[in-house]
């Protein structure tokens, strides 16, 4: 028998429901002391960093034009490439290895939505208050007060956002230069262009989005459960200490612990260890209370405005604000902390618990020897780089009847000093190098063509013969082997001329 749905019971509101504001209460605790030096020293490095110089120039540099990247001593060319690869491998690899073993560590405390959102909010609280002021300001309507107020926020975050779109683009244009160009403003169209587009980019996504960057826009939040297991340290609520909630006085009802019982049985939590808190119309005991006061105090402090007593969701960054938050109500109740801690699920239900797995131990060893792969690469990386190119014709019969082939050597000098190099090269055939000294000099970070022909006598060399390029750092240990071809007839013939032969 099929079931008719009466026309009223349709839900016909709106398909879309917009976002509510969440206004974080400021909370101080051990972990928010640990987030705002993360962020003092994470901004501090941003925006400082790009005025450092290093032996002249600046010190991080990506000089796309001149396809260079500067960091420090250090100069990558293209031929490098294989050192940034390992670069994002490393850090997908950590991501991993510290997501697997302490949850979303990075989100919390590294990342730049996060870190610009703090930067923003504290501005946020400076004008406008603290948590309840704030909302009450947005609720009234406009006069002087709520103006200036705004304004004066608004126009703070785009100083800051300016700023930090300005610093951006001088990562890649130095940034001396490029403010040296501002006052007559003579920035190219790119310049400007990025300028303004990452500096409307951190004004909107730190000043307006905040969390819906991070539960609608990150992929990491994603797929960051598939790193999870029952061992990784994650914020939880210990709901067999905390339910059953209601509400006391200080010093009327000892904590669960002291009472040296669970009032929760170990048969009703589910997987994740969590018991829903069931309203009903009785009053509950005292001695049927847990240590949860139900403040809500942890919804309030929340960036991203969960309650962390629903269990573990997506939307938690690990910033530990709802962990000091709880803290500061156990120590007013004179009650142990840890109601809301980092734990391990296996924690929770009274298990053992395991830091060494097998993934981490895989994540660990894969992580250190992708590091000293990358230590040992760039310790031996050589401060030259050789290519050579061999001429389009196959080869050419000069007037003495001699075989020649022409090549084009292409020399960089990667170091910060002037070197002098040997060219020669090595082969099992009879070949010379035609009309050259033999030495070159380069400066530093020059990039010299060098034209190069080998001749052989006829029939001295029949058809493909492998040639090797070597050069020699004259006044230091630097070698280059590059290998090539000389080609030459099949059959020797003084009459031939092959100057008309094309690949």
């Amino acid at each position: 028998m099929n079931k008719q749905i009466a026309a009223q019971l349709v839900d016909d509101g709106p398909l879309y429901v917009s976002e509510k504001k969440i206004y974080p209460r400021e909370i101080k605790g051990r972990y928010q002391r640990f987030q705002r030096l993360a962020l003092l020293v994470l901004l501090g490095l941003y925006y400082g960093v790009a005025w450092l110089n290093w032996d002249g120039r600046q010190a991080v540099l990506w000089d796309l034009p001149a396809r260079k990247f500067y960091i420090f001593n250090l100069v990558f060319w293209p031929q490098d490439f294989i050192f940034l690869a390992l670069l994002l491998i490393m850090a997908g690899l950590s991501l991993f290895f510290f997501t697997a073993l302490a949850g979303r560590l990075w989100c919390g405390y590294a990342c730049p939505q996060t870190v610009w959102t703090e930067a923003f909010l504290w501005i946020e609280q400076k004008l406008e208050g603290d948590r309840n002021q704030r909302m009450k300001l947005d609720s009234s309507p406009w006069n002087g007060n709520k103006i200036l107020r705004k304004f004066g926020k608004h126009s703070l975050w785009l100083i800051l956002a300016l700023w930090t779109g300005f610093t951006f683009v001088g990562y890649f244009t130095p940034i001396k230069e490029l403010a040296d160009r501002f006052l007559p403003f003579s920035w190219s169209g790119w310049e400007t262009f990025w300028v303004l587009f990452y500096s409307f980019a951190t004004w909107g996504n730190a000043g307006f989005m905040r969390e819906q960057v991070c539960k609608y826009m990150c992929p990491y939040a994603r797929f960051q459960s598939a790193m999870f297991d029952r061992n990784t340290l994650i914020i939880a609520y210990d709901s067999l200490r905390g339910e059953t909630r209601g509400s006391r006085r200080k010093g009327s009802l000892p904590s669960v612990l002291e009472r040296a019982r669970g009032l929760l049985p170990l048969s009703k939590l589910n997987d994740h260890g969590f018991v829903p808190f069931e309203v009903s119309d009785t009053k509950p005991a005292p001695e049927e209370l847990g240590d949860c006061i139900d403040c809500t105090l942890c919804v309030q402090v929340c960036p991203t405005g969960i309650d962390i007593r629903n269990g573990l969701q997506y939307e938690c960054i690990a910033c530990g604000a709802c962990i000091d938050a709880c803290n500061s109500i156990m120590d007013k109740l004179e009650y142990p902390h840890g109601l809301i801690r980092y734990t391990t699920q296996h924690q929770l239900e009274a298990k053992a618990s395991h830091v060494l797995r097998p993934r981490i131990i895989v994540y660990g060893v894969l992580l250190l020897g992708l590091f000293a792969v990358f230590a040992v690469g760039i310790a031996r990386r050589s401060p030259l780089i050789v290519d050579v190119m061999r001429d389009k014709q196959l080869y050419h019969l000069n007037d003495e009847g001699n075989i020649e082939n022409a090549y084009t050597l292409r020399v960089i000098n990667k170091d910060n000093h002037t070197h002098t190099y040997k060219v020669s090269i090595d082969s099992h055939a009879d070949i010379g190098i035609e009309h050259f000294a033999g030495n070159i000099s380069l400066q530093p970070e020059e990039v010299q063509t060098l034209p190069i022909t080998l001749v052989a006598k006829p029939g001295k060399v029949k058809g493909v013969a492998e040639v090797k390029f070597i050069l020699e750092q004259t006044d230091g240990d630097a070698k280059v082997t590059e290998e090539s071809r000389f080609i030459a007839p099949l059959e020797n013939d003084e009459h031939d001329d092959a100057d008309d032969e094309k690949n």
